[in-house]
């Protein structure tokens, strides 16, 4: 029996298919362009999109488990998460892991209320983020400069995010559990800037903004917010960039107990100790270099 990857050629989703594969496991990929996909020798891949319920039975056809992600190409949460559900429910899957964003949308709802066996996987922060987030300022000026650079986080590889997705897929018992997956380390903004600066070689910096120096930064100058931690609330009609930035704002500076504390749970699902930063730094150091460097 197949199992099947949702968001395949995603940040997340090609660890979850790379992971599979080593253990001998049968994939198959969902993607919006397969000729695109770029995944390796072996893995069957489909055309797809969430987003698009009447696309998907094909998709699910002879799968017995999946891995799914509850947001569209947009980052915005899932609509037709029941559509979805249905559908699983009709090609007889059986099991599903849920990869959670900030947000739930429909899918999350209606996979709980169904007979699906679902494990939701509720990692905080990727290491990945910070190729977006960070890439662009560090290239060019070797500077960020954001609110809060004391606040914390325990960020997550994405290979070991894969790695809980395929473990779970595979070994029975983690049906009905959510997994709170954090990385091996609390750090906080300008500890992260020193592991790069280590990777790269670099005189890399962080410079802290006031809140009214990020209002000004931020609201008015162009640098719109992440959207995906905001959701639907992003897309919601007559909410401002202003506005995004005065949440963000709260979220940085309020402590997170939830969101700063270490729960061991990749060594325990997987037998490994997550990957630190400084490794992640490591083998990203390319993305934090100016163009055209060697």
């Amino acid at each position: 029996m197949t199992i099947l990857v949702t968001g395949a050629t995603g940040t997340v989703g090609r660890h979850v298919v790379d992971h599979l594969l080593r253990q001998g496991q049968k994939v198959r990929a969902l993607t919006r362009d397969p000729a695109r996909a770029d995944l390796p020798e072996g893995v069957e891949v489909v055309a797809g999109d969430l987003t698009r319920s009447g696309t998907l039975s094909p998709a699910f056809d002879g799968v017995r488990a999946a891995h799914l992600i509850t947001f569209g190409g947009d980052y915005q949460p899932l609509r037709n998460g029941q559509e979805i559900v249905d559908l699983l429910g009709k090609a007889g899957v059986g099991k599903v892991t849920l990869l959670s964003g900030w947000h739930e949308g429909t899918l999350e709802p209606a996979v709980r209320a169904g007979t699906l066996q679902w494990t939701f996987l509720q990692p905080v922060q990727f290491m990945a983020n910070f190729i977006a987030d960070w890439g662009e300022p560090l290239r060019t000026t070797g500077v960020v400069r954001e609110p809060y650079g004391d606040r914390k986080s325990p960020p997550i590889h994405e290979a070991d995010i894969g790695a809980v997705a395929a473990t779970v897929l595979i070994q029975a018992g983690h049906a009905g559990q959510a997994y709170h997956l954090t990385g091996p380390e609390v750090l906080t903004p300008r500890q992260m800037i020193r592991h790069l600066a280590e990777a790269t070689g670099r005189d890399l910096r962080f410079e802290e903004l006031t809140p009214d120096q990020t209002r000004q930064e931020w609201g008015t100058e162009g640098k719109r917010p992440d959207l995906s931690l905001f959701g639907a609330f992003a897309q919601t009609p007559g909410v401002t960039d202003g506005d995004l930035v005065e949440i963000l704002l709260q979220m940085y500076g309020t402590p997170n107990e939830y969101g700063t504390t270490l729960t061991g749970n990749v060594e325990k699902l997987t037998g490994r100790a997550p990957r630190t930063f400084a490794q992640w730094a490591a083998e990203n150091a390319h993305h934090f270099q100016p163009r055209g460097a060697a």
